[in-house]
């Protein structure tokens, strides 16, 4: 089915070049990274040598101003080529935008040509040990000292965690005022106080670097406060949309690979005296699941031009973060079935496609967060 996104032939130019750039880049290397837990700080460097990051800034900072349909075949390419550890989606359509949005143009000078140029690699601090999803509950102060912000505390599972250079921290500002009390900083890679702590071993995502942040006396400039004092929440609640439709688009297209290694696999795979593809039970199975897949597709599709005309969509996103990465984990689990003991391991990429999807369903806000933001807009 032909997608209704409308992709001109300056996208599909950029789409093929940067699909030979993962096949050459980042596939070949994808199992060594996979092995130290770790992706190359190399990689961001090199997509942004050929404009692969950020390429909605503004030219004046080293961008292209292109419009989202590229940042949508970035993250699907990634994920269709199996290199799904690679955040660069995160710091380029997740994180950046908030200084593209929210910074003044002092700001916007001194960070976003590191950004695009992938010398700055970025992640946002958020979530707490004690916090979770529960933004409001957040421990970590920023108390003002003069010209500077002294930030205690600590944040984890934070997503660059161990590359980034250049962190955006939710602290409050003022405990006693509420969401209305949060403060987003910008805290710089070397800045005394700031400290990473042993990076979190996962269950799927290995090539993912995500660690544990500490603040301890950190002072930061106030000239890093992004967004305005007591602005933090309402910053954070801005990008939400534009975040979990992308973790949406990363499920879709794991889905769709997933469907493609199963295909393959199935054709060649003979039991009982015959292909695998040729008993009922795999072709009903197939069946589901590519039926599924292309209903994700149609509605996420759907979506991302509500979003490219700036249509509030959060509970439509809402509906997509939850149905699509549940049909995600639906799809890579009953692929692996298929494979049989094969799916199981290591060697096969269908055994790393099904540890993969499992957080999709937990970042950006759980399945149980989503039900919630849905349940709010149903008047009940």
């Amino acid at each position: 089915m032909e997608r209704i996104l409308p992709f001109t032939d300056e996208h599909k130019m950029f789409q093929e070049a940067f699909s030979k750039f993962v096949a050459s880049e980042m596939v070949p290397y994808y199992a060594e990274w996979e092995e130290n837990s770790i992706v190359s700080r190399e990689i961001f460097k090199k997509m942004g040598d050929y404009g692969f990051l950020c390429p909605w800034a503004e030219e004046k900072y080293g961008g292209a101003g292109a419009d989202f349909l590229y940042s949508v075949i970035v993250v699907e390419e990634i994920a269709r080529q199996g290199c799904r550890s690679v955040f660069a989606w995160l710091h380029s359509d997740i994180v950046a935008p908030y200084i593209g949005s929210f910074a003044t143009e002092e700001q916007k000078a001194r960070w976003l040509p590191g950004c695009v140029s992938g010398e700055k690699i970025l992640a946002v601090a958020m979530t707490e040990p004690g916090a979770g999803s529960d933004l409001a509950a957040m421990r970590t102060k920023a108390v003002q000292d003069g010209n500077e912000y002294i930030i205690n505390g600590s944040k984890t599972f934070i997503s660059n965690g161990v590359l980034a250079d250049l962190v955006i921290v939710a602290a409050k500002t003022d405990p006693a005022a509420g969401t209305r009390g949060i403060t987003l900083f910008v805290v710089e890679r070397g800045t005394p106080g700031f400290e990473r702590g042993k990076q979190i071993q996962k269950v799927g995502l290995h090539a993912q670097d995500t660690a544990e942040l500490f603040f301890e006396d950190c002072r930061v400039p106030a000239s890093n406060v992004l967004g305005g004092k007591g602005s933090g929440f309402k910053c954070l609640m801005q990008k939400l949309q534009q975040e979990r439709l992308m973790v949406s688009l990363t499920a879709q297209a794991s889905a769709e690979r997933c469907l493609q290694l199963t295909l393959d696999y199935v054709k060649e795979r003979n039991i009982f005296g015959q292909p695998l593809s040729k008993f009922q039970n795999t072709q009903f199975t197939l069946a589901e699941i590519a039926s599924e897949i292309q209903v994700g597709r149609s509605f996420l599709d759907a979506l991302i031009l509500q979003h490219m005309a700036d249509n509030d969509v959060v509970q439509e996103v809402s509906m997509a973060k939850l149905w699509i990465c549940e049909m995600e984990n639906r799809v890579a689990s009953r692929c692996l079935q298929l494979f049989g003991g094969y799916g199981y391991c290591k060697e096969y990429e269908m055994s790393r496609m099904w540890t993969d999807a499992r957080i999709q369903t937990i970042y950006a806000g759980t399945s149980e967060v989503m039900k919630l933001i849905i349940s709010r807009g149903l008047d009940l």
